[in-house]
């Protein structure tokens, strides 16, 4: 029994998400585990302002402060938003 918690655990995958704001498009931003974030890589992101899942390309990481800046090109909308992610 105690071999069987402990596989359960180790296997026990927690999708964890780095938590943002969108100041330009008003909106909460999300980007779910798994995604590379770094220029250059396409991630996943989950736009609480338009309700969907959207693809973008990573162009710029900045951190200020408490916060990292990540600078992105949205497939969906074509253009470019800046969203202020927690430390």
């Amino acid at each position: 029994m105690r071999f069987l918690l402990i596989g359960l655990f180790l296997f026990s995958g927690v999708a964890l998400a780095w938590d943002g704001y969108d100041y330009d498009a008003g909106s909460d931003v999300s980007i779910e585990s798994g995604n590379l974030v770094r220029p250059g890589e396409t991630i996943e992101f989950y736009d609480y302002g338009s309700g969907e899942y959207r693809d973008a390309d990573v162009e710029s990481i900045n951190r200020y402060g408490g916060s990292v800046e990540v600078e992105v090109y949205d497939h969906d909308s074509g253009e470019y938003r800046t969203f202020e992610m927690e430390d």
